[in-house]
């Protein structure tokens, strides 16, 4: 095979590997067209409810940690700091792209791969905990199911997974068009998983798992990945 022909296949394929899929392409725009520092999912310190359960003991304190959307890093990069290893996954390149900058600036090395949440690149029962912040509230609702199921592949038996997820009950104009009920996220993931705990966040508490003092912002569940299948009703 020529020179030339191997640089047209090498090009094809990464043209191939860094295009979202077209249900995915707005949130690689997203990155695109605007400073991320000002996109409102963004913050520079790590998630409240994710230092609260690791630091609170609901978490492992060490082992291997899978972050679906990871986004620009923040808590992928916080975990890693934190002498876990970490891998990443997240559908729009530029961000992956700002991620692995800002985790080469920290010094710490995270795995971080552009995929789908629906067809994660990891072979089975590969993580120890999963966190999920904001991720499966976005997807469209036929991509729940299998998401859910891929999830459960990687994850090992008995895995933790934080959840985290703008819930219907939400009225303000943020978030996702089609918020999830607590109804409806236990009916996808319960063949799979143990709901541990589930709390609600306040919007403008700057910690705490509280709805007194504060709107409703968030509702954060902590699960176990089932060891067996789930027990037939009664």
């Amino acid at each position: 095979m020529s020179d030339g022909r191997r640089r047209v296949i090498r090009t094809a394929m990464s043209n191939r590997a860094t295009r979202p899929r077209p249900e995915f392409a707005a949130w690689e725009e997203w990155y695109r067209r605007r400073d991320y520092r000002r996109m409102p999912w963004y913050s520079s310190r790590p998630s409240p409810w994710l230092v609260e359960a690791l630091d609170g003991g609901q978490l492992p304190s060490r082992g291997a940690v899978l972050d679906v959307g990871c986004g620009t890093g923040t808590n992928a990069i916080w975990l890693a700091r934190r002498r876990f290893r970490v891998s990443g996954v997240d559908v729009a390149p530029t961000a992956l792209s700002i991620a692995r900058t800002r985790a080469r600036h920290a010094g710490v090395e995270v795995d971080l791969r552009q995929a789908s949440a629906g067809r994660l690149p990891f072979p089975t029962a590969s993580f120890d905990v999963a966190l999920d912040t904001g991720c499966f509230h976005s997807l469209p609702l036929r991509l729940r199911a299998p998401y859910v199921r891929e999830l459960a592949r990687v994850l090992r038996p008995g895995a933790r997974v934080l959840l985290t997820w703008i819930p219907r009950e939400v009225r303000d104009n943020v978030g996702p068009p089609h918020r999830p009920s607590l109804e409806e996220v236990a009916a996808v993931f319960e063949p799979r998983f143990v709901f541990v705990e589930v709390r609600w966040y306040a919007s403008g508490s700057p910690r705490g798992w509280r709805i007194a003092g504060g709107r409703l912002g968030r509702a954060t569940a902590l699960l176990v990945r089932r060891r067996g299948r789930q027990p037939p009703p009664r």
